[in-house]
C-alpha cells in the first residue's frame, strides 16, 4: 500500500508537486508520508490573488465562522479527514500515532496538543472576547459599532497572514487560529517533520462549512518560507533565536522566538517554597519542555540549594518510556544531532565556574539517552550562583531551568525577557513593580503554572491588534 501524499493545498485546490520530501518514523526510518514542496514562484503567484479570498471571507458574519470553529474542534478530535490525495482519511488514532512518528512527541502529550487545539477551536467566542477585550463579533462584519455613548471602528490592515511553523510542538497552531474569525485568510508553511496538525485542523474547519478558498497550505523550504514571510502584509515565525532574531524589528511579523519564562518566589513567600514544589513542576515540565511558555528559570532571594534540589528529585522520576506508553511525557528527539548539541551546550557551560548539575549528580549516568529506537535528553536542573552566568537564562526544548538566587528589589532590572512569568507573591509594592515591568509578556500573580492558559486572555501577543487598526470616525446624526 503507498504511503499518504498530503499535497499542498492552493485556498481551494490541492495540488501535487513533482518535488516532494519522505517524513519518516524517527524510530525506524520507515516512511510514513510524503509531502509536495511548493516553490517561491508558486507562492508568489497565489499571493497575487488573495484579495479575492479576502473579499470573500468579508461576506461570511463573524458569528457564523465562529460556529463553524465549534463544528471544527469537535470534528479534529474524532472526525475521519481528509489526509491528502487518492481519498485516503485519517481518524484520530491514525494521527496520533503518526505524529508520535514524526515529531518525536509521546502519544499521550500528542493527544493533550490535540485537546488544547480543539479547546481553541470550541472556545473560539470566549477567545476572541479575551482579544478584543469585549468587542461585539458584528463589528468584523460592518466595521463600526454604535452605542449612544461612542463609535467604535477597527479596520484591518492586512488580507493575508502568513505562518511559518515550527516541528516541535503541535499545540502552537491554536496560537493562528483566530485569524479566521477575524476574517483574515491564512497561508501556512508547516514545519517540515509537522504537516499534519496544521493539515488536519485545516480539513476539520473545511468539513464544518468554511470555504477552502480561505486556506493555503504551503510545505516548502526555507526560500519559499521568506517569500510568505516578505510577501504576506503579516506573518508570524515560530523558531529558536538563532531563526527568529532577524525579524525582530520588522513589524508585519510577530516574532515567537524563545520565551525565557520564569517563576519568581518573592520575599513573603519563600519560606512556604516547598508549598508550591508542583507549581514549579508543571511549569518546567509540562509538554515536556517543548513550549515557549514552560519555565526555564526558577528566581528565588534565598533557599536556591533546597529548591533546586527538590525539583531536581522530583523531575528526576521522569524517566524515558517507549513514545506509546501511556506513561510517558518525555518526548524524543527526531533529530540525535539536535539532543547532542544540546548536551555539548550545557555541558560546556557546567565548565564554567559558578553552576551546578543538580540532577547529574542524581541520576548516576549521562544526561542523553536511548530507548526504544528513540533519543531523549533527561530533565536538567542547574543551580547557578548568578543571574549572568551562562546557563542561567537559557531555554532548550526539554525539561531544563535554572535556579538562582536575586534579591527581590533586584529582580526587576535583572529579570529580562520574559514570554511568562509566574510570580508567588502577595507583596503589593512588588506586584506593582512586576505590572510595570516592560520585560515580561503574561504574568500570573500567585501559584499559577507558566504553562497554564486561560481562554479569556492571549497566550502570546494580541492577534487582534497584530491584524487590526482602530480608526476615529465621527458619523452626522
Amino acid at each position: 500500500m503507498p504511503i499518504p501524499h498530503i499535497p499542498i493545498y492552493r485556498f481551494g485546490k490541492t495540488y501535487e508537486s513533482l518535488d516532494t520530501v519522505e517524513v519518516c518514523d524517527h524510530r525506524t526510518g520507515r516512511p510514513i508520508f510524503r509531502v509536495s514542496q511548493a516553490n517561491p514562484g508558486l507562492i508568489s503567484r497565489d499571493l497575487r490573488d488573495i484579495h479575492k479570498r479576502f473579499n470573500l471571507m468579508s461576506e461570511i458574519s463573524c458569528e457564523r465562522i465562529i460556529s463553524f470553529c465549534k463544528t471544527a474542534g469537535d470534528l479534529f478530535l474524532n472526525a475521519s479527514l481528509p489526509l491528502g490525495i487518492d481519498n485516503i482519511t485519517q481518524g484520530p488514532d491514525s494521527y496520533i500515532k503518526m505524529l508520535t512518528a514524526s515529531s518525536g512527541l509521546p502519544q499521550a502529550l500528542c493527544q493533550r496538543n490535540m485537546l488544547k487545539i480543539a479547546g481553541v477551536l470550541k472556545e473560539m467566542k470566549s477567545v476572541l472576547n479575551g482579544l478584543t477585550r469585549g468587542i461585539t463579533p458584528s463589528l468584523f462584519d460592518d466595521g463600526i459599532e454604535t452605542s449612544q455613548d461612542f463609535n467604535l471602528c477597527f479596520y484591518p490592515i492586512a488580507k493575508v497572514l502568513g505562518v511559518i511553523l515550527p516541528n516541535n510542538s503541535p499545540g502552537v497552531n491554536s496560537l493562528w487560529l483566530p485569524a479566521t474569525p477575524l476574517k483574515i485568510p491564512v497561508l501556512i508553511r508547516p514545519g517540515k517533520d509537522e504537516p499534519l496538525t496544521s493539515w488536519r485542523v485545516i480539513q476539520s474547519l473545511i468539513a464544518a462549512g468554511l470555504p477552502g478558498v480561505f486556506f493555503g497550505f504551503y510545505p516548502a523550504g526555507h526560500h519559499s518560507a521568506e517569500i510568505i514571510l516578505n510577501d504576506c502584509d503579516s506573518a508570524m515565525i515560530f523558531g529558536d533565536q538563532k531563526t527568529t532574531e532577524k525579524y525582530q524589528h520588522k513589524s508585519h511579523i510577530n516574532v515567537h522566538g524563545p520565551g525565557f519564562s520564569k517563576i519568581i518566589i518573592g520575599d513573603d513567600e519563600v519560606d512556604n517554597w516547598q508549598n508550591h514544589s508542583d507549581v514549579i513542576v508543571k511549569s518546567i515540565a509540562g509538554n515536556s519542555g517543548r513550549s515557549c511558555i514552560n519555565a526555564s528559570s526558577v528566581i528565588v532571594p534565598k533557599y536556591g540549594d533546597e529548591i533546586a534540589d527538590e525539583i531536581a528529585t522530583r523531575l528526576n522520576q521522569l524517566r524515558p518510556l517507549p513514545l506509546d506508553d501511556n506513561l510517558s511525557q518525555l518526548a524524543a528527539f527526531v533529530n540525535r544531532r539536535i539532543a547532542d548539541a544540546i548536551d555539548t551546550t550545557i555541558t560546556s557551560g557546567l565548565d564554567v565556574s559558578g553552576a551546578v548539575d543538580i540532577t547529574g549528580k542524581m541520576r548516576n549516568g549521562p544526561r542523553l539517552a536511548q530507548v526504544a529506537g528513540s533519543t531523549f535528553l533527561l530533565p536538567t536542573i542547574v543551580k547557578c550562583n548568578t543571574p549572568e552566568h551562562p546557563l542561567a537564562n537559557k531555554e532548550f526544548m526539554f525539561p531544563y531551568a535554572s535556579v538562582v538566587e536575586i534579591d527581590q528589589n533586584k529582580v526587576i532590572d535583572r529579570i529580562g525577557p520574559s514570554l511568562t512569568v509566574t510570580a508567588i507573591t502577595s507583596d503589593k509594592k512588588f506586584i506593582r513593580e512586576l505590572l510595570r515591568c516592560k520585560n515580561i509578556e503574561r504574568l500570573n500573580i500567585g501559584p499559577i503554572p507558566t504553562t497554564q492558559i486561560e481562554w479569556d486572555q492571549p497566550h502570546e501577543g494580541n492577534l487582534f491588534e497584530f491584524l487590526y487598526r482602530r480608526r476615529a470616525i465621527q458619523i452626522c446624526k
